[in-house]
């Protein structure tokens, strides 16, 4: 799969990994659609990219209808790169009770529906598209968590999304083989996004901390890394791969 003058949608493309993806693609001479709710913050590296913005609730076939249709317009649709998400942290029953069971529906609609939601409409425009060398026609990635293995206090929500998606995966590759649509996912570890970089300096070099090689937080740009050696290599293909500096997470 080639990324020169090819189009790949980024959800959650206006900040963290997916703004580090949507700068890696135009690097390497791809155009994205980069679909996200912060509108400010993603019409501002569209600009910078030469790419597109679409405001998207990725939840919303609405939404994810236009960003495919926006996609379709700029040239031949090749890639889906989903990076939006929630992480809340609440306890299954907490000093408060029980977790809110809006919260939990909330970031499985999003984690997982959503991301299912964009796959399935950018797999339908792909699918229609001229297939390429070894008969490729496009690359869904799709992001969970190392929580989806090592799921901490607090992440009952979070981290069954994270491994819905990681299931998700294979079956989803399985659909679409005859159309000539991989589908890989990516599991990072404790990344510098905007949530983590929020956070105290102390903190921040207390979790780096907790991975055994390289002790330190991992880089967007990593994360684009692998997503470009995942878009380049036909062989990858129905797996999640953990981008995390071996580290297991503990309880808490």
């Amino acid at each position: 799969m080639q990324i020169q003058d090819n189009v790949f949608i980024i959800t959650g493309g206006a900040s963290g990994l997916g703004a580090s993806t949507a700068r890696m693609i135009v690097a390497a001479g791809g155009k994205v659609v980069l679909a996200d709710v912060q509108v400010e913050a993603g019409q501002a590296l569209a600009a910078e990219l030469g790419g597109v913005f679409v405001k998207c609730d990725v939840t919303s076939e609405a939404d994810g209808q236009a960003v495919v249709v926006a996609a379709v317009a700029l040239g031949t649709l090749r890639g889906l790169v989903n990076c939006a998400g929630v992480a809340p942290a609440v306890r299954t029953v907490g000093k408060e009770g029980p977790h809110p069971l809006e919260l939990f529906q909330r970031v499985v609609s999003i984690n997982l529906v959503g991301t299912f939601n964009m796959a399935r409409l950018a797999a339908e425009a792909m699918g229609k598209t001229e297939a390429a060398e070894h008969g490729e026609r496009g690359i869904i990635i799709n992001t969970a968590s190392v929580a989806a293995f090592d799921g901490q206090i607090g992440q009952a929500a979070y981290a069954s999304s994270k491994a819905a998606v990681a299931g998700l995966t294979l079956p989803m590759a399985r659909d679409l083989s005859r159309s000539g649509i991989r589908v890989m996912t990516i599991a990072p570890g404790i990344f510098e996004t905007p949530m983590l970089m929020g956070m105290p300096t102390e903190v921040q070099e207390a979790l780096g901390q907790m991975v055994p090689f390289p002790p330190r937080l991992g880089k967007p740009s990593e994360y684009a890394q692998l997503a470009k050696a995942i878009i380049e290599n036909v062989m990858l293909n129905g797996e999640t791969i953990r981008l995390d500096g071996a580290i297991r997470m503990q309880p808490k």
